[in-house]
């Protein structure tokens, strides 16, 4: 018997959306129609300029990859804290979060370089430029058709990235049922972006042209990922190898040392040499990774 979520044509929504706190999913329990916060607790302050407030995701790593080529840079301004925020336990919802993204959503820069006035940036494009401006235009051209081609590119990935993520990867990796129609349906969007990046990547060496730009920076953590499988473990069935441009660029890109300390900052996944849970220091990445933690503990552990 065809189950009841297949049969569409059954489906009448009714006059007024109720919300049904039971919907399923990964992340139902911090999903919900309002904003605000849900309970009161403040957020660290560490001793650097720049306090990130992050997780990383796709969108987090677009910060901390570009912090990390700041100081690469040599922007000793650029130095900060990291501290994680663990959206599935709905730490995006604490009063100190809400007060820097009102929006609840990561990442959120709290920027304390004068402390009696801090600023808070949200939405990681407009971090993103926001660091590119503080720090003299870096990684961003400063007019004219490179300037407009870069920020065209930077919007692109803000405006397309949600159908891949919220869109494909939801219905195809999360999603409590798989429902043929939506994942038809944003497979075909998301090979169709890459398809419009692959196209530019076959004339161009970067995104933007021929330097390495904030566009990257953005695009880098969605795209890259996806095109080379890492995402949503849907690398064979949208065919990504096909996007050859693509390929060749997202690891040109991986290679660069900023990239490859970026992506660890505020991980919680994967191998635990690759994560960097919270970063202070720029010598957290040699002694406080995860392995590192945890062999340390259990090292000072009384044996049994």
């Amino acid at each position: 018997m065809e189950p009841p979520h297949a049969r569409f044509s059954d489906l009448h929504p009714p006059a007024i959306w109720q919300w049904n706190k039971e919907n399923g999913g990964q992340f139902a329990s911090i999903n919900r129609p309002v904003a605000g916060a849900t309970h009161d607790k403040e957020l660290p302050v560490g001793r650097h300029p720049l306090q990130l407030y992050s997780l990383g995701t796709p969108n987090g790593v677009k910060v901390t990859v570009m912090l990390e080529e700041l100081l690469a840079l040599g922007h000793t301004g650029a130095e900060y804290d990291a501290w994680l925020i663990r959206i599935n336990e709905g730490e995006q919802f604490g009063s100190g979060f809400v007060s820097v993204n009102p929006n609840s959503k990561i990442p959120a820069l709290l920027d304390r370089t004068d402390p009696a006035n801090p600023v808070r940036v949200f939405e990681s494009g407009a971090i993103l430029m926001y660091l590119a401006e503080k720090f003299g235009s870096a990684f961003l051209p400063t007019g004219g058709a490179a300037w407009a081609e870069c920020l065209s590119w930077l919007f692109w990935q803000m405006g397309s990235a949600p159908f891949v993520g919220g869109g494909f990867g939801h219905f195809y990796a999360y999603a409590p049922v798989k429902i043929e129609y939506a994942i038809d349906r944003y497979a075909m969007e998301a090979k169709r972006q890459l398809d419009v990046l692959n196209q530019r990547l076959a004339v161009t060496e970067y995104v933007a042209g021929d330097a390495y730009t904030v566009a990257d920076i953005a695009i880098w953590p969605w795209y890259g990922l996806l095109v080379k499988g890492q995402a949503y473990n849907a690398g064979e069935f949208l065919q990504v190898h096909e996007y050859t441009h693509v390929v060749r660029w997202a690891e040109q890109v991986a290679r660069r040392p900023a990239v490859q300390r970026g992506r660890k900052v505020n991980r919680v996944q994967g191998d635990l040499a690759s994560q960097l849970r919270e970063r202070h220091e720029a010598s957290d990445f040699d002694t406080k990774t995860q392995d590192k933690i945890e062999a340390a503990a259990a090292a000072s552990s009384p044996a049994r």
